[in-house]
């Protein structure tokens, strides 16, 4: 039987969504389905993408934000403008290359590099999500005691949910809750109206760059870019287009869920860094200490109930991202030992992959049990992505290069010097960090 045509690309350079990827996303029948327009066949393929980028937006996101519109005001807006255009580079080649080869980032690292080198980009990168599965449930903790709940009764309760879900649910199923998790975002972009900010010096720091000489300063900066673009999400994007089944003829519609997923979850981003600026740096700025000081950048919109607001947002976010961060370490792990890894599998179909989902689960619970300063550790984490994330780069740079794993749909010319710009630009910032770091632990 012959097979059908892969439809060309229209006027826009889009090529329409195949009748097969439509029946996948929407389950209608095929007659049906091609009468409905193309933006409901986009918004019923929306999620890798979605979830990926907003996963970024956790509780250590929320603190490096909220901190960065604490201590420094409006002034690294325009850095995340260029955060912006990075996080949607990488992400849109990360949902590239699992829709092209049906395969995760980390298989393909084993396929196509020495072992040595694939087997330090798991050390690296496992290293990096260890502590970030604590900071996610440090966060759940932290959002249930805003509501009097103590972290020794939330966070267990809620490794078990998390757990649950992913392990006895198929992969559509899992998708659909954490897509319901981001609808807790949208508190931010309000808050930042409500707050009433400088509209002009916003606009101002948007468009023109205001960089403070100072190691603060880019501590902080390295740590919007360590939690922004953050190698789990692209580990987790690429991973999870594989697993959902897209194929090319369906990459149109994976793209747009990738570029706008970028997008409305740095959307929200700058709008946690206009809201805090607005009402704590404008007026006592300094670094956050605590969940409590945070939550006061969305009193414009909830008054006496700001910690309430702040800490749905915060428990949402680090519901998503607990589940989110174990997973894409569980998918990284058994693609580059070639086993058997899907969510929709059980345990005895994928022990290794299921396996390490469920150590690592326990692993962050338990740790963030231990008393600390949520903030502290948050921040911690993200300057540490920070550095990791120049090494996971390079690898997904060099893969979009090769014509021998894309095909024609390799990297261009012009997006690939722009994806080189974001990568070194984010390898000397990581750079930068290590050398102010050291050189602070020897007293220069």
């Amino acid at each position: 039987m012959t097979e059908p045509a892969t439809p060309a690309p229209d006027a826009t350079g889009i090529a329409p969504v195949s009748p097969p990827a439509v029946e996948a996303a929407t389950g209608a029948p095929a007659h049906v389905r091609r009468r409905r327009p193309r933006w409901i066949i986009y918004l019923a393929m929306i999620g890798p993408g979605l979830i990926a980028a907003n996963a970024g937006n956790d509780a250590g996101g929320i603190a490096t934000y909220a901190n960065a519109g604490s201590e420094f005001v409006y002034s690294t807006l325009f850095v995340m403008v260029l955060v912006t255009v990075g996080l949607v580079v990488v992400q849109e080649m990360s949902a590239r290359l699992g829709a092209y080869t049906g395969e995760g980032l980390m298989s393909l690292i084993r396929e196509q590099f020495a072992l040595r080198l694939a087997s330090f980009a798991v050390v690296a990168l496992v290293v990096a999500n260890v502590g970030l599965v604590v900071s996610e449930f440090a966060g759940i903790g932290a959002a249930f005691e805003l509501f009097g709940v103590s972290r020794y009764v939330s966070v267990p309760i809620a490794a078990v949910v998390i757990w649950a879900v992913v392990v006895f649910g198929s992969y559509r199923y899992a998708e659909r809750v954490f897509l319901l998790l981001t609808v807790a975002f949208i508190a931010y972009p309000i808050s930042a109206v409500l707050a009433h900010p400088d509209w002009h010096e916003v606009a101002t720091n948007l468009v023109w760059p205001h960089f403070v000489a100072s190691k603060a300063y880019l501590l902080v900066v390295v740590a919007l870019i360590g939690t922004t673009i953050t190698p789990y999400m692209q580990l987790y994007q690429a991973a999870a287009v594989a697993d959902r089944g897209v194929d090319p003829d369906e990459y149109p519609a994976t793209r747009f869920d990738s570029v706008s997923g970028s997008i409305f979850a740095n959307f929200v981003s700058i709008s946690i860094i206009i809201a805090t600026a607005a009402t704590i740096g404008v007026t006592h700025p300094g670094v956050l200490h605590s969940a409590q000081e945070a939550a006061l950048a969305l009193v414009p919109v909830a008054g006496v109930h700001a910690e309430t607001l702040f800490g749905i947002g915060l428990l949402g976010a680090s519901a998503l991202a607990a589940a989110v961060v174990p997973l894409s370490t569980a998918y990284a792990v058994a693609e580059a030992a070639g086993v058997e890894r899907s969510v929709s599998r059980r345990f005895r179909e994928a022990p290794l992959f299921l396996g390490l989902f469920t150590g690592l689960i326990v692993i962050g619970a338990g740790v963030a049990l231990v008393p600390g300063n949520l903030i502290y550790l948050l921040l911690s984490m993200q300057i540490l992505n920070g550095i990791i994330a120049p090494i996971v780069l390079t690898f997904l740079l060099i893969l979009a290069n090769r014509r021998s794993v894309l095909g024609d749909a390799v990297n261009g010319p012009r997006f690939r010097v722009v994806a080189l710009v974001c990568v070194v630009v984010i390898a000397v910032l990581a750079v930068a960090v290590v050398v102010v770091t050291v050189g602070g632990w020897l007293g220069l």
